[in-house]
């Protein structure tokens, strides 16, 4: 044996549909595309979305907006959630996902300045309002930011 004379198992390959050669090959006449019409003609059909020359679904209903393809999903966080950790206490995203305050699923979160804390955390986190970190720092907390 070698390669020269190796063959398929017999019934494994099948030839191909010879279309419109001859009614003998039972595919002739129509070459299997049925009897005239668009569909039967070469080049024919439609294109998608057609609906037979009536105004399309996309073109007879309003557009409007935009959607950025590029948008960033940021889960919000306000200052008054991180009560829930105790004083003195490190927060970062995985603390704050841990915790239930955000789901992790977005692309960052961010920590805005609504409501008040009264002691010092520690936060480490990519995104704090300007306003938070006021907050943060009068209560005497410290930030790192993290990119």
């Amino acid at each position: 044996m070698n390669l020269g004379s190796l063959k398929p198992p017999k019934g494994s390959r099948k030839d191909r549909k010879r279309i419109g050669r001859g009614n003998g090959s039972g595919q002739g006449g129509t070459a299997g595309k049925g009897a005239k019409g668009q569909n039967a003609r070469s080049g024919g059909g439609t294109r998608r979305g057609f609906e037979g020359g009536q105004m399309p679904l996309a073109r007879r209903l309003p557009k409007a907006g935009f959607r950025n393809p590029f948008r960033k999903q940021i889960e919000i966080v306000n200052i008054g959630q991180l009560v829930k950790f105790p004083e003195g206490t490190m927060i970062d995203e995985e603390a704050i996902v841990k915790s239930g305050l955000a789901s992790g699923k977005g692309d960052g979160i961010k920590i805005l300045a609504k409501g008040d804390i009264g002691y010092p955390v520690s936060v480490k986190i990519g995104l704090i309002s300007k306003g938070a970190r006021q907050k943060i720092e009068a209560a005497g907390g410290s930030i790192i930011e993290v990119n």
